[in-house]
């Protein structure tokens, strides 16, 4: 047996690191550039005299997707579990930049009536399978290669990148918007994003097919442990773990899309700043919330994944209102307040998350335990929090209480993980240990 030396293990590390990295950005950069053109989309696919009926709709085809996470966590997770790490990454990531491609084609409401908003549909509903192997897919490809002291600093590479996908697709929205009029956006400017997906998909399907498996499932195919049927153990043996996944993605996710797609249009919609202002701050305060990860990753590897998971899902019950209460004065100075105020607890809760849907679970159902609880978290409760937080804004006219739903998911999660979280810091994930992590309950610390 071969036997490698530090230098090659830490470059190994690295290329997967970097790939992972690459690889996620291009997923999340598909994912997230419908957010950031709703209006735009609204207008095209549902038409009316209304903007904000036709913003509405274009947010509910945005959770619509999310309803199709755990199709896709429960497919793409069992073939990370049976077929390998890479190989369910792969077919992710394929899958995203084609069904985001087909976007930037679809013909209009104007062209083919409702056939246009059917088509958006079903595309949106392809993508959300696609995502629902991405993140999970994703933290074990990524933490199985890495050193159990250092896993939060490098989860922090899935929480980061996202962040910058979301803000690389703000930024092509905030150029278009400023460049192109708005008979030209609403006629094709806004398919240029969506027609990015074919290159950027073939780049992150390149470097993720140019890595090896992970160690752990190596591992597992030596010691033949591979699952034949890893949903189905997943749901007999790993029912509390995925229930903590569910309360943890729950908070993790609904912070995130409040963060990356609602901020955008409640600037615009509720607080009525002008929409490049709207787009420049968004993009500042997730420029900021990708700088605080490794940070946020450095503090769970110190003090632990509880502790600092906890103290996030507690900041957004306590600083949520007072987020919106700055935001909805408009102005640079409070909306970058109110956005700090989002961006702290989110950095806490998103890193942790990471690494805990690899530590709460054993080796051989990892994809598929972890995809379960997360993208049932996703599709039901933070997938639809851009739209209910939309619906509250319009009902109300209130630009403080759209933070309700957060703070009150936040609040439920919080009373449930304080009781029931356990510490997974410094766990062997291993193949040999998810025999006996499988068969201890884990216990609150």
């Amino acid at each position: 047996m071969t036997t490698l030396s530090s230098a090659q293990i830490g470059r190994a590390r690295r290329k997967t690191a970097v790939a992972a990295g690459i690889g996620n950005f291009m997923e999340w950069f598909d994912f997230a550039v419908y957010g950031f053109f709703a209006s735009t989309m609204g207008t095209v696919f549902f038409p009316g005299s209304d903007p904000t009926v036709g913003l509405l709709a274009s947010l509910a085809v945005f959770g619509v997707a999310f309803f199709f996470r755990p199709v896709g966590g429960f497919v793409l997770g069992s073939l990370g579990d049976r077929r390998g790490r890479r190989f369910a990454l792969s077919f992710s990531v394929l899958m995203m930049g084609a069904t985001t491609t087909l976007i930037g084609v679809l013909p209009s409401y104007a062209q083919v009536g409702v056939l246009a908003p059917a088509l958006l549909v079903v595309l949106r509903c392809a993508q959300g399978f696609s995502a629902g192997g991405e993140w999970t897919g994703s933290a074990a490809f990524l933490l199985e290669t890495t050193p159990r002291h250092r896993r939060g600093v490098f989860g922090s590479i899935i929480s980061g990148t996202a962040a910058l996908a979301t803000l690389a697709g703000s930024g092509v929205a905030l150029l278009l918007e400023s460049v192109l009029t708005d008979e030209q956006m609403t006629t094709w400017g806004w398919r240029l994003p969506f027609l990015l997906a074919a290159p950027l998909g073939l780049i992150g399907l390149y470097v993720r097919l140019k890595l090896d498996e992970t160690p752990v499932f190596q591992e597992l195919k030596a010691l033949n442990k591979v699952a034949e049927r890893p949903l189905r153990n997943a749901g007999k043996r790993d029912l509390k773990p995925i229930l903590l996944t569910l309360a943890i993605a729950a908070v993790q996710g609904l912070g995130f899309y409040y963060l990356a797609t609602y901020v955008v249009n409640y600037l615009t919609q509720t607080v009525e700043l002008a929409r490049p202002a709207a787009l420049g701050l968004s993009g500042l305060g997730l420029a900021i919330y990708a700088c605080l990860c490794p940070v946020a990753g450095a503090i769970s590897d110190r003090y632990g994944r509880r502790r600092v998971n906890l103290a996030g899902s507690v900041g957004y019950v306590v600083l949520g209102l007072p987020a919106f209460v700055l935001m909805g004065q408009g102005g640079f100075v409070p909306v970058l307040l109110g956005l700090l105020l989002l961006i702290v607890p989110q950095s806490l809760v998103s890193v942790t998350t990471v690494v805990m849907l690899v530590e709460l679970f054993p080796a051989a159902t990892r994809s598929a335990g972890s995809a379960t609880g997360f993208n049932i978290a996703l599709a039901f409760i933070a997938g639809p929090g851009p739209f209910i937080a939309s619906a509250i804004a319009s009902a109300t006219g209130s630009s403080v209480l759209p933070a309700s739903y957060l703070v009150l998911v936040a609040l439920l999660a919080t009373v449930f993980l304080a009781r029931h979280l356990p510490e997974t810091a410094g766990r062997d994930i291993s193949a040999e240990a998810g025999e006996q992590q499988a068969q201890a309950a884990p216990k609150a610390v």
